[in-house]
């Protein structure tokens, strides 16, 4: 069963630009438009628990340069609820949909966490010339796998806040919970992570300000989103190394807040700079130059943190592509 957002509809509040549905055949994908359309194509996709409007600062900055895309990926936002269907392949072959029947030009794509893994897909497994370029904002490329080719994965990283988000509320929020689940991230999370997520995440561990209310991004995210990273079928059939030694343009990783406990061995952090390093090294011997901005005291969402310094990065960077 897929849950549309009719079927959601109590769920929802106004952010201020119109939203529009496309049918992309599996799913209805959500999503919205700034910008001259005279100007280059940038696509936009939000990290895990974030919807479109997650960008809602930064919009009017790119708008500046571009015309903007910024969707809500399946299983967020108002776009359509897939149980079991939650996979990168998924996902991305969704994106190439709408790159074809919305944006129908060549785009740069942008995308944070999660997002910029799908960046990294789409600029290795998009169609020939969709893509001009990709902006990875703070991926956890590698660290979201199980088994990684390289440094520590999910378990070691965020998987066990994930794991409680998911234990907590459930898929499609059957169990709902929400005290609960912030209650629990003290005894379920190492201590490593939980006293790092406000340095990462520039808010509380769950995302609530007092607890009792539940942010507005997380009532509009499917929390077997959680589960599909944690049991590693999100990743399934796509490994991320093989993924990156096929991309086919070039690249913007930008790389924040992340320390890597010497006695556990835990990552807080969305990748390591040993992960950043093999994925600079992986792209470049694709053949594609990779630009790297490290930004070491920056929360893992720089677009929603400081978005004058993310519009000015992606802008001056965009500017020396051909």
């Amino acid at each position: 069963m897929a849950w549309e957002a009719e079927d959601r509809a109590g769920t929802f509040v106004p952010h201020g630009r119109e939203e529009f549905l496309v049918d992309l055949g599996g799913i209805r994908m959500n999503h919205v438009i700034a910008g001259d359309p005279t100007q280059p194509a940038l696509l936009l996709v939000p990290g895990q628990s974030e919807s479109w409007w997650g960008y809602g600062r930064a919009l009017p900055l790119l708008a500046r340069d571009f015309r903007v895309y910024a969707v809500d990926p399946r299983g967020q936002g108002r776009s359509t609820w897939t149980p079991g269907r939650y996979t990168l392949d998924n996902l991305g072959n969704d994106l190439v949909r709408f790159i074809d029947l919305v944006i129908g030009r060549p785009t740069l794509v942008g995308g944070l966490s999660s997002g910029g893994v799908l960046a990294a897909w789409l600029a290795a497994y998009a169609k020939p010339g969709q893509i001009r370029a990709a902006v990875l904002e703070d991926p956890p490329l590698f660290a979201s796998e199980t088994a990684p080719a390289c440094g520590p994965g999910i378990r070691q990283a965020l998987g066990p806040v994930l794991a409680v988000w998911h234990k907590y509320l459930g898929d499609q929020w059957s169990v709902g919970d929400w005290r609960g689940m912030v209650a629990a991230l003290p005894r379920e999370v190492p201590p490593v992570l939980l006293k790092g997520l406000s340095a990462l995440s520039g808010r509380t561990a769950g995302g609530s300000g007092d607890g009792g209310q539940v942010p507005q991004n997380f009532r509009e995210y499917d929390p077997e989103w959680a589960r599909a990273f944690v049991s590693g079928t999100m990743q399934e059939g796509c490994d991320h190394a093989a993924m990156l030694a096929r991309v086919r343009v070039p690249v913007l990783l930008t790389h924040h807040y992340r320390h890597v406990d010497a006695d556990t061995g835990h990552l807080v952090g969305a990748l390591s700079d040993r992960q950043a390093r093999r994925v600079r090294a992986l792209v470049e011997a694709a053949g594609q130059p990779v630009a790297h901005r490290s930004f070491p005291d920056r929360p893992h969402s720089l677009h929603g943190t400081d978005p004058e310094l993310y519009a000015r990065t992606v802008t001056e960077w965009a500017a020396t592509l051909p």
